[in-house]
């Protein structure tokens, strides 16, 4: 297939800083443009109608992650067929006749933008482009020639593996084309070749964000590597990110019923309301699973906000997903510490019974003399769980955790769909050891009646600004005494 060759590359470029293990390697100075039938370049871009309603395997969704939203796509086809604005009329004013001179083309002149993977690229769950199916690029000065996988493409062809194309700009549009569309409506490509996926992030953001103004935050979960690209650290769009999705995960907490925390978070700063406050919550999850990570291993990245370590991907889990993952923890959490038979704890019941105290048994979680309905106690329960997941992150299988993609984390029905599946995944059993062995830390505050003078003299440290790093301290070296992975990796970070 024939290809125009543009050589777009200027001599101040090559001081840019490159890094393969960022993957940001330097990228060939041209890219091609050429035209392909939708149906074909849908196919060798492996994109497939997916079933919202079940959990399936994302190894071929455009490979970096990227979220799909159907009722975009369908859209898209309307306009096609119809024209506007035909496509946006009633189905019942469309099936008069009162309205057909409203049909015109629907022409995409726009071009879709992809890349071409080479050899040895590998993408999600460590997949590659089957030798078969690869697309061979052979240029001279001006021109090229894609050496495609087949003599004659035909509507069953399907990629053995890893789709030959990815898609960086383009794909609701790709995905208004079904296999059964009209084979002659062809779609222009721009392509470049062996494109590192940090620099495809980089291309996302400036063909979307920055001269369209499109959310984004949202724009962070269609490209999640975006949360850790260190071009953004000092632009509006990492702060924009991580506000947002804090806030937008407090207010999850606070709302799902699923959630320990539901109705208990103080959303509006009120004096009268003892619960941590929603701003407060914020703060805490920006400063633990929502912050940059600058690579110091004593100082873990947020695994919603960054990189797992020097050269590796950004967790992609949707809203949802995160919000479940929250849930879940806290869930874990509360019910070791309820059934903590810790001498803490039984301490704390006690006080409260001779108090009189309705809730005496729930004291040690929820009691107005708990830690954990502290903001220390809250940063330092988030503090731990984001830091030992972070360095364990390989281990515990986390991308293997596959849900419905396209949900917020306002959405309780599919974070209560994706909180049910979490119990079948590998990072369970270790979030249950992280739970219990946290659940032998004394959470009593200073106020607490049953504490002795010494105790209470021992806890005033948690109070004030400096005590959210010596409670992180004081989990870390509680942890580091227990048993199994969840103490060999809080000695690491003791």
């Amino acid at each position: 297939m024939p290809a125009l060759k543009v050589n777009q590359w200027l001599s101040g470029w090559d001081k840019i800083p490159f890094s393969a293990k960022l993957h940001r390697s330097k990228p060939q100075p041209h890219f091609y443009i050429f035209s392909l039938p939708a149906v074909e370049l849908r196919a060798l871009c492996g994109i497939s109608r997916r079933d919202a309603s079940k959990v399936k395997d994302r190894a071929l969704d455009l490979g970096i992650q990227r979220r799909h939203e159907p009722e975009r796509s369908e859209e898209i086809a309307q306009f096609v067929d119809f024209g506007y604005p035909w496509s946006t009329l009633s189905e019942s004013r469309r099936k008069s006749a009162d309205f057909n001179d409203m049909r015109k083309p629907g022409w995409l002149p726009t071009a879709i933008v992809i890349n071409i993977l080479k050899p040895g690229d590998k993408r999600n769950l460590e997949a590659e482009v089957a030798p078969d199916d690869s697309v061979d690029v052979r240029s001279s000065d001006s021109v090229a020639e894609l050496m495609m996988p087949y003599q004659e493409w035909s509507s069953s062809w399907t990629p053995k593996l890893l789709p030959p194309f990815e898609v960086i700009d383009g794909q609701h549009r790709l995905w208004a084309f079904d296999r059964n569309a009209d084979p002659s409506f062809e779609l222009p490509v721009v392509a470049f070749h062996g494109l590192d996926v940090s620099w495809q992030a980089y291309l996302f953001w400036t063909i979307n964000i920055k001269p369209k103004r499109i959310n984004p935050s949202l724009a962070f979960d269609l490209y999640p590597l975006l949360r850790a690209e260190d071009w953004l650290d000092k632009a509006e769009g990492h702060y924009v990110y991580r506000e947002t999705r804090s806030q937008e995960l407090t207010e999850a907490l606070w709302s799902n019923p699923d959630s320990p925390w539901y109705d208990r978070i103080n959303m509006l700063g009120e004096k009268k309301v003892r619960w941590v406050t929603q701003a407060a919550w914020i703060k805490s999850l920006m400063s633990t699973l929502i912050r940059p990570w600058h690579g110091r291993r004593e100082n873990p990245g947020g695994l919603f906000g960054s990189r797992m370590q020097e050269g590796d991907e950004v967790l992609g889990w949707s809203r949802a997903q995160q919000a479940a993952f929250l849930i879940y923890w806290w869930i874990l959490l509360r019910e070791a510490v309820l059934k903590s038979s810790s001498d803490w704890a039984k301490k704390t019941i006690n006080a409260q019974k001779k108090l009189r105290a309705d809730d005496a048994e729930s004291a040690p979680f929820y009691g107005p003399h708990s830690l954990l309905t502290t903001d220390q106690g809250v940063r330092g329960a988030l503090h731990v769980l984001n830091d030992l997941c972070f360095l364990a992150a390989s281990k515990l299988e986390l991308r293997s955790w596959q849900v419905q993609a396209n949900a917020s984390a306002s959405d309780a029905e599919a974070v209560s769909e994706a909180v049910a599946t979490l119990p079948k995944q590998k990072m369970a059993a270790f979030l249950k050891s992280l739970a219990s062995a946290l659940a032998g830390f004394d959470w009593r505050t200073s106020s607490d009646p049953s504490v002795t003078e010494n105790e209470r003299r021992d806890k005033l440290v948690f109070r004030g600004s400096s005590g959210y790093k010596e409670i992180r301290i004081q989990l870390l070296e509680h942890l580091a005494k227990s048993g199994g992975e969840v103490g060999q990796l809080a000695k690491r970070l003791v």
